[in-house]
């Protein structure tokens, strides 16, 4: 089976752990035989080397021609240039992204990452994400972009983008979910000492005041709560576990995972149901009472919601087939 090829863009001013992230997370995506079903390149302008903003050189194998036969092409994050200061863009690179997206290949971005995709007029009148850090820097340089900070990663289709740092392995992982079902991904988190998925999105990571160290932390309520997906828990049930008034669990809760404790509740449970669409033969309307949704309409409902397909399709797409193919 042909491995789907991969170009990591460097730019200078690269961010180490962006750069790093994509040959980590793709490589370590490997089926049942062992085999792995990514190939991974870096490559910047030219081939030429690119200073990291870690203070250290980095040397590519290649140059924007590995652009033009990639399945995926992935900006890493920058610390300083163009696209971060005055949404300016080298010509060859910004050529490079529009043509890879024009061919039909998938465009990410890691962090800061997205000033580069947004320069390139990737993002405009799209949804986007970046770092919480530089939010009102890209608001500034580009405010065609539907810019949206406290997701960690978001899935448009043939654009993706990522917020800050540590969310890039979290978009990775998701594309390798996409491409080759939960198994894989699994695994190559598991490799990666790494969890499949995180809770939340980015606002947890905001900088905050941090809540007194005789608070109470909901997370025993979160597991408590997740071995009982199936019955029919309410925010009044999550507060008495956690012997909390509703109005302390709730802003506690907040603070804990940047969600409402609805918001979480629900997408544990559509979590649930899609790992027992892949992994079991259950009648969608089982698997929706035993992820709490109730009924198969409304898991039809929250999946088409969620990632715009329906239980059957899913379960079709994600069904464990070791040798499947690639996007």
């Amino acid at each position: 089976m042909e491995k789907h090829l991969v170009a990591v863009l460097a730019l200078d001013g690269v961010v180490a752990f962006d750069l790093g992230t994509p040959p980590q997370i793709f490589g370590a995506a490997r089926g049942d035989d062992g085999r792995r079903r990514y190939r991974v390149q870096v490559c910047t302008p030219g081939g030429r080397p690119v200073r990291s903003a870690a203070g250290f050189q980095v040397l590519p194998d290649h140059g924007l021609e590995i652009t033009e036969v990639a399945d995926t092409v992935v900006v890493a994050g920058i610390h300083r240039g163009g696209p971060v200061e005055d949404a300016s863009i080298e010509p060859e690179v910004a050529a490079a992204l529009r043509a890879a997206q024009a061919r039909g290949a998938r465009v990410m971005s890691i962090c800061t990452g997205a000033f580069v995709l947004a320069a390139a007029g990737l993002l405009d009148d799209r949804p986007a994400t970046t770092h919480w850090g530089w939010v009102e820097q890209f608001r500034a340089l580009y405010p065609r972009v539907k810019l949206d900070p406290d997701v960690l990663f978001i899935d448009d289709g043939d654009v993706l983008t990522s917020a800050g740092v540590g969310a890039g392995v979290d978009l990775c992982l998701h594309v390798v979910r996409t491409d080759f079902g939960s198994e894989v991904a699994n695994r190559a988190a598991r490799r990666s000492v790494v969890p499949p998925w995180r809770e939340g999105g980015q606002a947890q990571y905001i900088e905050r005041p941090l809540p007194r160290v005789t608070d109470t932390t909901t997370a025993p309520t979160r597991a408590w709560a997740l071995q009982r997906l199936s019955e029919p828990l309410t925010l009044q049930d999550m507060a008495a576990y956690a012997t909390m008034s509703v109005r302390t669990f709730t802003r506690r809760f907040r603070e804990e995972t940047g969600v409402s404790p609805a918001r979480w509740l629900l997408q544990q449970r559509v979590d649930h149901a899609r790992g027992l669409l892949e992994s079991t033969d259950l009648a969608v309307e089982q698997i929706a009472r035993r992820a709490g949704l109730g009924t198969a309409a409304s898991l039809r409902q929250h999946l088409q919601t969620t990632i715009g397909v329906a239980p059957s399709a899913y379960r079709r797409t994600f069904r464990v087939v070791p040798d499947a193919p690639g996007r």
